[in-house]
């Protein structure tokens, strides 16, 4: 019988299973995640080379003049070293680990998750899938409501494959579409798109794309030739705060 079960948890059938309970299912980048990995044993024992835990993502490449969804992994964090578990042995493994300042907000079509794998030698690599809700902190739900106020209504929100200039760890970004639907920019801009980069030491950088809406025959060539798009960054920080809306009314008034 032990020749068979060795056989089976070869493929998978009564190997060692896992599961991961996070604390907590929605965080602000840079909070800490906390959780525990239970593994419970199968029917015969088996080696753990190694249980991980994997951030991940999915953003949108360009190719041949099509889009397609790629996953990402944003970060990937190694929980042990090499251990056996033995036949219906249960274990709990606790972890923790900050949420990257880069990571997506759960906004839009944009969606993260944690994996969970465990290594296991000579066997199928069992997994665990969780999703995370990602909220903007403070400072970015702060731009959000300045955006706002200013009469910009979101449009959209997706990752999408960054050009070299734009990239930094990770190779797309995440951009927010804003449209105007009232105030003094409806009629004057198309839309309004908004990227952040966030530093980690409270700083968020942020630059907006102010498409300006074509106006005569000029304007028209203009938008052809994609010279009615500016691009402007925008340092900020929380001192930032109570000042956000007239800062960011100052940049889009300057190049619409």
């Amino acid at each position: 019988m032990s020749f068979f079960n060795k056989v089976f948890a070869s493929v998978g059938i009564g190997a060692a299973a896992v599961d991961t309970k996070l604390e907590k299912d929605t965080f602000m980048p840079g909070e800490t995640v906390q959780g525990v990995v239970v593994i419970r044993g199968g029917k015969i024992e088996q080696q753990i080379d190694e249980i991980y835990l994997a951030l991940n993502t999915t953003y949108l490449r360009e190719s041949d003049d099509r889009k397609y969804t790629v996953n990402a992994t944003v970060e990937r964090f190694r929980l042990t070293t090499p251990f056996s578990i033995r036949p219906n042995e249960n274990k709990e493994i606790p972890f923790s680990f900050q949420l990257p300042f880069d990571t997506p907000l759960s906004i839009g079509r944009s969606k993260i998750w944690v994996t969970t794998g465990l290594d296991i030698k000579g066997g199928v690599d069992p997994s665990d899938k969780d999703y995370l809700k990602v909220i903007p902190n403070p400072l970015m739900s702060a731009v959000f409501s300045a955006v706002d106020n200013l009469g910009f209504r979101i449009r959209e929100a997706d990752c999408e494959e960054a050009p070299r200039r734009l990239r930094g760890r990770l190779p797309f970004v995440q951009e927010f579409e804003f449209v105007p639907a009232s105030g003094p920019y409806r009629g004057r801009l198309d839309e309004l798109e908004v990227i952040f980069f966030p530093a980690g030491n409270g700083t968020l950088d942020i630059m907006f794309q102010v498409d300006r809406r074509a106006r005569g025959l000029s304007g028209l060539f203009s938008e052809a030739l994609g010279a009615d798009e500016t691009n402007v960054r925008l340092t900020v920080t929380n001192t930032d705060i109570p000042f956000l809306q007239q800062k960011i009314q100052h940049v889009i008034q300057r190049y619409s």
